[in-house]
């Protein structure tokens, strides 16, 4: 049991039903959103995004674990790999000028989804990142970076 857990009762976890291939029919993750799995993680485009970092990914383990203080030394482990893939990947094919990851834990962290998960987020000059809002997207639209990333990854992996 986590102490430091917030999730409500009779959660239902989005990044779960990802994992275990369950889609909903609306404008969440799709399985061809995913762009790298292996037996401890999936990695996928995330559905919101930020007006000038467009096809950022979101890394989750494939078991359920809500938040940093409950994450298994060896899954992070993991994470970390397929973030650094990511983040290889999105130089390559996106052209970005950097990398950001970030990583929240409960509501003060700005948690919002119930299990660990870590943004890898493309990043280019004066994109102001922290200054703008999300906003959702459609799956359409996230196939095209889905697909670039994917391509990369069955390349040099």
């Amino acid at each position: 049991m986590n102490a430091y857990s917030h999730k409500p009762e009779g959660y239902e976890c989005p990044f779960c039903r990802v994992v275990s291939g369950i889609e909903r029919p609306n404008q969440g993750t799709k399985q061809r959103d995913i762009i790298y799995q292996n037996d401890y993680v999936t990695a996928f485009i995330a559905s919101k995004w930020w007006v000038n970092n467009k096809g950022h990914v979101l890394v989750v383990p494939n078991r359920h674990f809500e938040n940093i203080y409950e994450l298994p030394a060896e899954y992070a482990t993991e994470i970390h790999r397929a973030a650094q893939l990511t983040a290889l990947a999105m130089k390559s094919t996106y052209g970005c000028d950097g990398i950001s990851t970030r990583q929240h834990n409960e509501p003060a962290g700005n948690q919002d989804v119930w299990h660990y998960h870590l943004h890898v987020y493309p990043r280019y000059e004066n994109d102001q990142l922290y200054l703008t809002k999300g906003y959702q997207t459609d799956p359409d639209e996230r196939h095209l970076y889905a697909e670039k990333l994917r391509s990369w990854i069955r390349k040099n992996v």
